[in-house]
């Protein structure tokens, strides 16, 4: 990590910020670099069961690519290791076995609309506006998006946003299912951390299965994934954290969880 981005821990949840809000957000090869050390302190520390993603300032979550940075380059090995670099980010976000949510502040366009298609959650301010505007400059979506909006959303209205490339309302976001929920600006980190801190307070070992389990099967025929989910809910049965909450079932009591 560098001052591109930072990395917190609060309680069990832990908070990414990308904190370039001179230029609203925007990635580049050191804040990506930057982002893949953020996720691996997020990954090892055993204490954070959630992972929280924010733009730094109010006015962007992620307001897309550097476009000076990527206008500067130059030969077809620059550009290859840039989408090298971003798929490789995004899909760790993507594959993290600890849930993630994405707390949209503001702009998220192009690769910041393509950062949160990788989280399981997202929650955005009332002030947020999204889009893929990349037809626009001569591109289209190459950090996963042109792929990942089609298995998210309709396909029709994936393709519609990709081919005219317009900018769409936070409301409009949760109405086509982008997001799961729009709040007030100056309620966002709020709400954010209420869901992150109910979410946290679950098995983290049952988090950590439950996430593999959906993510695996996302990319099987429907036959494997329920065989592969047959497989995995057993071994659940015998840890403490299942004896727990039963236990706290019957008694009538919250559960403790610790993640055994």
């Amino acid at each position: 990590m560098n001052d591109r981005v930072t990395f917190e821990r609060r309680n069990n949840v832990g908070l990414v910020t990308i904190d370039r809000p001179a230029i609203l957000n925007a990635l580049d090869m050191d804040t990506l670099a930057a982002l893949d050390a953020a996720v691996t302190a997020a990954e090892a520390d055993a204490a954070v069961h959630v992972v929280v993603f924010t733009g730094a300032g109010e006015r962007a979550f992620v307001a897309g690519g550097d476009i000076a940075d990527l206008n500067s380059r130059q030969g077809l090995a620059h550009y290859l290791e840039l989408g090298e670099r971003l798929h490789t980010v995004f899909r760790r976000i993507e594959m993290l076995d600890k849930p993630t949510i994405a707390a949209v502040n503001g702009w998220a366009l192009g690769g910041g609309t393509e950062l949160l298609l990788c989280t399981d959650i997202r929650v955005a301010a009332d002030s947020a506006r999204f889009g893929l505007p990349e037809i626009n400059l001569g591109l289209f979506p190459g950090a996963g998006g042109s792929q990942r909006l089609m298995r998210q959303i309709a396909p029709c209205k994936a393709r519609e946003l990709m081919f005219l490339g317009d900018r769409i309302t936070a409301h409009d976001a949760e109405r086509i299912g982008l997001v799961n929920k729009v709040v007030p600006a100056a309620e966002l980190m709020a709400s954010v951390f209420t869901m992150a801190d109910a979410i946290a307070a679950k098995s983290p070992l049952v988090l950590k299965l439950l996430k593999r389990a959906m993510a695996d099967g996302d990319e099987m025929p429907l036959r494997a994934p329920l065989r592969h989910e047959q497989a995995m809910i057993g071994p659940l049965l015998d840890p403490a954290d299942a004896h727990e909450g039963c236990s706290a079932f019957i008694e009538k009591r919250s559960a403790v969880f610790h993640g055994a």
